[in-house]
């Protein structure tokens, strides 16, 4: 028996692009590129990247629902690709932009079903569809069709399916997009507590929202360009950037941010967000040193941008991701060609 709950070895997989992407030169998509993982029993892990970075085909490989170029992947022990159906009994998926069921069906109809095909008798799966109803907030919507129910509530719906046959392993994609913020701390909440009633279970988080990376993961690993930069507790990777200084700076204006900035002594990494609104952009700065601070300011005033404001913040997972992948969580990427 594998002491891990989900391993990777080396896995790698590779996309052949259609026939106008090869008349551009572009042969093949390199998604995943030797991608290790150990993930023990128990834990909350958590693997962030921005979009196109490797994380949903990762997902995809371990849900056996897509085969690896090359490598291994093993749930609970068993090989992705010759144990299928072993693993997909002991596993569920919550995807934020999947479909929740089927629209003809109300939310109870919905579960039940999705229990019937995992096998699960209605005596057993009925305390616990009962149950995710109640933390979701559906039952109040009893007998009310799924075609009938907004966006907002159809994803609670999907949150709730991936917890009624109460799996082994679970994987959360992105599960509190299109939620407003009360329902996604509720979510937040209900996940922390379902670990502490499972503590054999294992979930594979992956979000969008460093702080909620920070909050709910017990270790997790950065991934971009479809390789691991870096993995540990939030605690530790914090500490990568621990030396550093992190400004935020507000500037009036909305034009462009001169690109020589990001080569001015001292500046690690530089990132910028604009406010159209209150029409001021956003600079977020990790400095090598505190001295460097006062070659920025002198840029800023150089290049006509009046400083609004301007504060030291604490190190945060977003500073890490910076520093290792040269952008902010949010920007797309290209994946490795």
């Amino acid at each position: 028996m594998s002491t891990f709950s989900i391993e990777t070895q080396s896995l790698r997989r590779v996309f052949n692009l259609d026939r106008m992407a090869r008349k551009r030169g572009e042969k093949q998509l390199v998604a995943l590129e030797d991608i290790n993982l150990e993930v023990r029993p128990g834990e909350l892990f958590g693997l962030l990247g921005p979009n196109g970075a490797g994380k949903t085909t990762t997902i995809r490989i371990l849900c056996t629902l897509l085969s690896p170029t090359s490598g291994k992947a093993l749930i609970e022990g068993l090989d992705v690709e010759k144990d299928v159906w072993r693993v997909r009994r002991i596993i569920n998926s919550v995807s934020g932009g999947d479909s929740c069921g089927y629209g003809v069906l109300t939310s109870r109809e919905n579960l039940r079903l999705f229990t019937e095909l995992y096998g699960i008798p209605w005596k057993v799966a009925a305390p616990r569809v009962d149950e995710m109803l109640k933390v979701v907030g559906l039952d109040r919507f009893d007998g009310v069709r799924t075609n009938k129910l907004s966006t907002g509530w159809r994803q609670r719906l999907n949150f709730a399916r991936g917890f009624t046959t109460d799996p082994k392993v679970l994987f959360l994609d992105e599960p509190t997009v299109g939620l407003d913020v009360t329902s996604a701390l509720d979510v937040r909440k209900f996940v922390k507590k379902w670990m502490g009633e499972h503590p054999d279970a294992t979930i594979l988080l992956t979000t969008h929202y460093m702080a909620e990376a920070d909050e709910m993961c017990d270790r997790l690993a950065i991934i971009d360009k479809g390789r691991v930069q870096a993995c540990d507790t939030p605690a530790k990777l914090k500490r990568l950037v621990q030396k550093e200084t992190t400004l935020e700076l507000t500037l009036d204006g909305t034009q462009a941010i001169p690109p020589e900035w990001k080569d001015l002594p001292g500046v690690v990494r530089l990132s910028h967000s604009i406010d159209a609104i209150a029409r001021t952009t956003g600079l977020h700065a990790l400095l090598a040193t505190a001295d460097a601070s006062g070659e920025l300011i002198r840029a800023v005033a150089l290049g006509g941008r009046r400083l609004v404001d301007l504060k030291t913040v604490q190190p945060t997972l977003e500073d890490v991701f910076l520093k290792l992948t040269g952008r902010r969580l949010g920007e797309e990427v290209k994946e490795v060609q």
